[in-house]
């Protein structure tokens, strides 16, 4: 074999032995944008026509994770990031957490903010928890996260900052009264921490902006940019990402400022599919937000670390957002077992050398009656028409939610699909392939047999918001 044909597999090899070794020295900072709601053409590098330039840039120098997976809603997928477990660990799998509710994430976890604070990590979050509210241990700052900044529901007004009439704004889980539209105030709030930053200490960032999520608000000055958009709701949620990729832009100008850009690593990726009724749009993906078809559950990522991910990189392996938790405790030299078994893998071989998916199956969800995995190029939908996963997250004060719950079927429907020749599953190929579905179903059911029960709560009878989300005085 010649030296250029096996110098590529030399590499491979290393880097798959690589988790064996040291970090790369420095440890990197981290900085983790994650958008709420975005679709998967409604970024530039997929063809959109919303602007965001500052994304492309990020995404063009790095890698594009172009079969990276969440969950179909906000607040699972926020607890797999955070802990590196899919959600039916949590019993989370199944909707968001609603302001009412008397749960969130389970104390008995260990965040990704925890185990990088004992690794020596600075910790911030600015932008919206979403995992939990109704105790104080359930927030942010007991949580491994050593400075908080922003809102703990979703769909909260972004001027006012209030949800079914509750003030839910907050500087390290207390009250704060700063006026502003909250994506630029989110901004603001993560280029303070780079401006911050120590030299001699790593730092994780963690910035889950709430746009472009309902409801669909947007400052003049981003508006007037998509004034030439006939329909009313696509033309502000183009101005919302709009802001949103604005905001990406000052970070990274921060970093630079401060000499910090080739010592950090840059993630990015949205918490669902898109809402199509909603402005969005997943072009060739079927379905939406809310849903286990690739509409609902595959997003657009990337991963940038100038000088250590190759700019231009394209990884098409299927990766999940659990994998971050393995990923970054390892770069950050954590060497300790995990305190709980982990779903996620080390991704980094993956993003860096091309190694292939380090999963053999990957969970898209699992819930009473329903579900998916992916197991390779198949991925099997077990009953994908029910819609089980939430309803939209509104406020109670606007009256009665739409959509609902859909009735079970009567019978149970899979639908086999083959994402490499049809990555928009347009043709069930489950009549053809028996086989193939019996061994996918088996190891959906076996993930439905380990799900915790999914917890939910509606509203108690005469609801009012408190004068203050989390605060107790």
């Amino acid at each position: 074999m010649t030296l250029s044909r096996l110098l590529p597999r030399l590499l491979l090899g290393l880097a798959l032995l690589a988790p064996l070794g040291a970090a790369p020295a420095p440890r990197p900072n981290v900085i983790y944008f994650l958008a709420d709601d975005l679709g998967w053409t409604d970024v530039g590098w997929h063809g959109g026509n919303i602007a965001t330039p500052h994304l492309d840039r990020l995404a063009a120098a790095g890698a594009r994770l172009e079969q990276f997976y969440v969950l179909p809603v906000c607040s699972p997928t926020r607890a797999a990031f955070l802990t590196g477990r899919y959600p039916i660990r949590h019993g989370l799998q199944i909707g968001v957490v609603r302001p009412w509710a008397q749960y969130g994430l389970p104390l008995s976890e260990t965040t990704l903010a925890q185990e990088l604070s004992a690794a020596g990590y600075h910790t911030a979050i600015a932008g919206k928890w979403h995992l939990g509210h109704f105790r104080p241990e359930y927030l942010p700052t007991r949580r491994g996260f050593q400075s908080q900044y922003g809102h703990y529901n979703g769909a909260l007004d972004y001027f006012t900052h209030q949800r079914d009439g509750g003030h839910d704004w907050h500087r390290n889980d207390r009250e704060s009264r700063d006026a502003g539209y909250t994506t630029v105030l989110v901004g603001d709030e993560a280029v303070r921490v780079v401006e911050a930053a120590d030299p001699a200490k790593p730092f994780f960032l963690y910035v889950p902006f709430n746009a472009p999520h309902t409801p669909l608000q947007a400052p003049e000055e981003c508006l007037r940019r998509y004034a030439h958009v006939a329909d009313p709701k696509r033309r502000t949620y183009s101005a919302m990402v709009a802001c949103l990729d604005d905001q990406v832009g000052r970070v990274v100008a921060a970093l630079a400022r401060r000499g910090l850009t080739e010592r950090t690593l840059i993630a990015f990726s949205s918490d669902n599919g898109g809402p199509i009724t909603l402005g969005a749009t997943n072009g060739p993906l079927r379905a939406q937000k809310g849903t286990v078809y690739e509409g609902g559950v595959r997003v657009p990522a990337f991963a940038t670390w100038p000088g250590v991910i190759p700019a231009g990189t394209v990884v098409q392996a299927p990766l999940h957002i659990v994998d971050w938790f393995p990923t970054l405790r390892r770069l950050a030299g954590v060497t300790a077992a995990p305190a709980l078994p982990l779903d996620g893998r080390d991704a980094w071989p993956t993003i860096t050398a091309g190694a292939p998916s380090p999963h053999e199956a990957i969970l898209l969800n699992a819930y009473p009656r329903g579900g998916a995995v992916r197991m390779g190029d198949w991925k099997l939908v077990r009953n994908g028409a029910i819609g089980a996963n939430d309803l939209p997250d509104t406020p109670a004060t606007t009256g009665k939610k739409k959509g609902g719950k859909r009735a079970a079927p009567e019978a149970e429907t899979l639908e086999l699909f083959n994402l490499a020749a049809d990555p928009g599953e347009r043709e069930n190929l489950a009549a053809r392939h028996p086989e193939i579905v019996q061994r996918l179903a088996a190891r959906l059911e076996a993930f439905t047999r380990e799900a915790l029960p999914p917890k939910a709560e509606a509203a108690p009878a005469g609801f009012r918001a408190p004068r203050v989300w989390g605060q107790t005085d």
